[in-house]
């Protein structure tokens, strides 16, 4: 089998991108010129590059256990071949020749002692020898491949309740509902958003709308061939904004008509947000800056250039005033009309992938992959609060709709986060502890939403599960596999409707109701 510089080179762009580099995923995809392969993306599997390189170890141990003759070796490498063994002629030289040698000891020993006595058998077992099943101490070899846990049957949600949604090109990193109606907004890699009709007794059924990204080339409209990265209705549901790898914003009627080109931005956008009065857009960019949009016109505000790296992600604290993160580990406090941050908060020793206002504006969650969350108040430059549990990077964060601000102010807020460690995990906040750690999933997690009511908690993880925990008592209610990584979960305004999407192309809506 030959690959190709162009697969080599769409594996890696697909690595960055499903390990959550998103930057670093354009970067490479700008340089190696990924857009002008014609590799199709939907038929790729998720963690494909890893898939090869398991494989090809896995071929290079397997050849080091065959004699010149082409008879196979009764044992097994002593230990597994790193990548960079694997590909060292004198490594593999020498990992054979040990091979060897310890088939010569065995045979030795076996001539010593019956094969069929126990105190042979235990004797080899204290001492540590390499039994000729593969199996040492009694241990059977590493995997790491981990078994499906198993999901109680009462939990799982039957597919006459799943509607699949197909007619995106590529993966679908997001979606959002809109806020009044359920109308479903998708983001891919295809450079499309779609806008799917999931209206009960509606005339067009479950119909899309296609909202083709397309930038002006010698006076004529053609496709970026760039992804769609972030997506946002407005407060009364009647636009959609969108952000793409194009440099981009763009706004959108919910008839899937294009009202307006945002295009100051010299580089992608990685988010974009409405604010609640629904007369700005705020957006944040791989350039190191973020942008206050006038969303009646189109234009710039004003352009807040003070991080030093790429702004990740953005939150509207009122209608105003804003926060910011980025890859420079800082989080910057910014108010339209101010020519300097109002509060810089550091203390991330990593990348800030999230950050959220709570919903009383009072407080600030960030999360990095510095595998801590950290809240802030502008009270006080130091955080409020460091919650140290999870064990690898924090992809992102949700505050439930809970508490001081949201519309059930008796109730207690929770805060969420998603981690690569592949838990979820719900956080007192006014205590400062993890009430409850989320294990059913096997892969990273992407995506948290609370329901409406904040009674529920959606997770979604690439390893194509959708989860739907009780926020109380942390127990799992509902479960669904789908056929793709799963890169967004949300909810619907109603709270009987989780839409979720995925890394094959598909987007999915779950039925709540019993």
């Amino acid at each position: 089998m030959s690959i190709t510089s162009d697969e080599v080179n769409f594996l890696v762009y697909r690595y960055l991108q499903e390990s959550g580099f998103s930057h670093s995923a354009f970067t490479f995809g700008i340089e190696s010129h990924i857009s002008q392969s014609n590799i199709n993306g939907t038929l790729v599997p998720p963690a494909a590059l890893i898939s090869v390189l398991q494989k090809g170890l896995q071929y290079v141990e397997a050849e080091i256990s065959i004699n010149e003759d082409g008879t196979v070796f009764d044992g097994r490498p002593i230990e597994c071949l790193s990548l960079i063994d694997a590909v060292m002629p004198d490594v593999v030289h020498t990992r054979k020749q040990a091979i060897k040698d310890k088939l010569s000891q065995q045979q030795q020993y076996q001539a010593a002692c019956s094969a069929n006595s126990p105190a042979a058998q235990s004797h080899a077992m204290k001492n540590g020898e390499t039994l000729l099943n593969g199996e040492e101490n009694g241990t059977h070899p590493l995997n790491n491949h981990v078994e499906a846990m198993e999901v109680d049957g009462e939990v799982q949600i039957p597919a006459s309740r799943a509607t699949v949604l197909r007619g995106h090109e590529s993966e679908v990193f997001i979606c959002a509902w809109n806020p009044v109606t359920d109308l479903l907004a998708s983001g891919s890699g295809d450079s499309t958003a779609r806008i799917w009709n999931l209206i009960e007794n509606s005339n067009s059924g479950s119909t899309q709308l296609v909202l083709r990204h397309c930038i002006r080339e010698g006076g004529q409209d053609v496709p970026s061939n760039k992804d769609v990265t972030s997506l946002d209705w407005n407060s009364d549901g009647t636009l959609l904004a969108t952000g793409s790898y194009d440099g981009f914003a763009r706004i959108w009627t919910k008839d899937g008509n294009l009202s307006s080109t945002l295009g100051q931005h010299k580089g992608p956008i990685f988010a974009l947000k409405w604010n609640k009065k629904g007369n700005s857009i705020l957006s944040a960019g791989v350039d190191k800056t973020t942008i206050i949009w006038d969303a009646h016109t189109g234009e710039a505000k004003q352009q807040f250039p003070f991080h030093s790296a790429p702004a990740l992600d953005v939150d509207w604290q009122n209608n105003t005033t804003f926060a910011s993160c980025s890859t420079d580990m800082c989080i910057h406090v910014c108010r339209l009309g101010s020519e300097r941050p109002l509060k810089t908060f550091q203390g991330h020793t990593n990348e800030v992938n999230a950050i959220k206002w709570d919903p009383s504006g009072m407080l600030l969650a960030s999360c990095s992959d510095d595998m801590t969350l950290k809240i802030w108040s502008m009270k006080q430059d130091s955080c409020v609060h460091n919650l140290q549990a999870h064990s690898k990077e924090i992809y992102t964060i949700k505050w439930s709709p809970t508490g001081p601000g949201s519309s059930s102010p008796g109730a207690n807020i929770l805060l969420a986060s998603a981690s690569f460690d592949s838990t979820v995990r719900l956080w007192d906040v006014e205590q400062g502890v993890c009430i409850h750690t989320l294990t059913k999933h096997q892969e990273p997690v992407y995506s948290v939403a609370f329901s409406p009511d904040g009674r529920f908690l959606a997770s979604g993880s690439f390893d194509k599960c959708v989860h739907i925990w009780d926020t109380g008592s942390g127990a799992l209610v509902n479960s669904y596999r789908g056929t793709g990584g799963i890169f967004e979960v949300c909810w619907n305004s109603v709270g009987d409707k989780v839409g979720a999407s995925a890394s094959d192309g598909s987007v999915c809506v779950l039925d709540l109701r019993k």
